[in-house]
């Protein structure tokens, strides 16, 4: 498996390049800041159920990757993020029309290679990206009125994390040769520790003392972007959290109310409910696993989803 990564890893600073040297300069950005390459990894897991040594399981690993460090680029415009992971954002180094249009490009070298997958491949990956826009437009909008916002939010994890991570296992498994009935098990499998993945991520945001996350603790409490843990916190109807619900309906420019908002939300019982939740999916992408035979790769599934959850304390 450490080879194959090393040839995602390769072949991924490969589809970077450009003819423009400034392009490729934007473009590896994100890809020398490192991340966990958690996408392309399940791609190869799930070739193992199939012929794992296809150059299109290597291919369609690139894609996946290149698709999310595009959507990385487009994500820190909208948040004017500052930091991605442990360096300055793109946008911030440069500016926001940069980082859109290296987003852009990433897609366009991702589409380039699917064209070689085949016209199924070309399909699934139009219609992640559908949900991948959907997702976000829903995360902007917010939910209608009377809507459960906590059961809105998850809707939105499922599409903007969800959904990729749903088509890295298909791919690996689809391109790998794998049946019909186990590329379906590994699509199910990549949508719930998807979910699980980033309630996880969610939750070292605001637990971390240090840069787990790749970001400055506390980046979205202090962006004003809705969690779990914090959308549990503001259904609570306890009046010793009325100071806490006050801090959460607004981005948190402040430096002391930041501060002072991170300390109620980490003691507040919303982390263990969240915590709770992202062990919850965790489990269910687990519990697809039993359809498929007790081989090595499997164990490793199961490995990753202790791994999800592991992060949360």
């Amino acid at each position: 498996m450490t080879a194959a990564m090393d040839r995602v890893e390769i072949a991924l600073h490969e589809a970077i390049k450009s003819d423009y040297p400034f392009v490729t300069e934007t473009s590896a950005h994100l890809v020398d800041a490192g991340g966990k390459r958690f996408r392309p990894l399940l791609t190869l897991l799930a070739a193992q159920f199939g012929n794992p040594e296809r150059t299109e399981v290597i291919e369609a690993a690139v894609v996946v990757e290149l698709t999310h460090l595009a959507t990385l680029y487009h994500d820190d415009v909208m948040d004017e993020a500052m930091m991605r992971r442990g360096a300055a954002s793109a946008n911030a180094r440069w500016d926001n029309s940069i980082a859109i249009l290296t987003g852009d490009f990433l897609f366009a070298r991702a589409s380039d290679i699917l064209a070689d997958l085949g016209p199924e491949a070309v399909r699934i990956q139009a219609r992640t990206f559908e949900r991948l826009c959907i997702g976000q437009i829903r995360e902007t909008v917010g939910p209608v009125d009377g809507a459960d916002p906590v059961a809105h939010h998850i809707e939105v994890l499922a599409d903007k994390t969800g959904s990729l991570i749903a088509t890295a296992g298909r791919f690996g498994a689809m391109l790998s040769g794998t049946d019909t009935a186990t590329t379906e098990v590994l699509t199910k499998f990549g949508e719930c520790i998807g979910v699980a993945f980033q309630l996880a991520d969610d939750l070292v945001d605001i637990t971390s003392e240090s840069e787990q996350s790749g970001k400055t603790p506390g980046t979205d409490l202090r962006e004003g972007i809705p969690t779990l843990a914090g959308l549990i916190a503001m259904s609570s109807s306890d009046p010793a959290d009325v100071r806490l619900k006050s801090l959460l309906a607004r981005p948190l420019p402040d430096d002391a109310e930041h501060a002072e908002a991170l300390a109620l939300l980490r003691n507040h019982k919303a982390i263990s409910e969240a915590r709770a939740q992202a062990h919850k999916w965790a489990d269910n992408a687990r519990a697809s696993l039993i359809e498929l035979p007790d081989v090595p790769a499997r164990a490793a599934l199961e490995s990753l989803c202790d791994y999800v959850v592991s992060r949360t304390g």
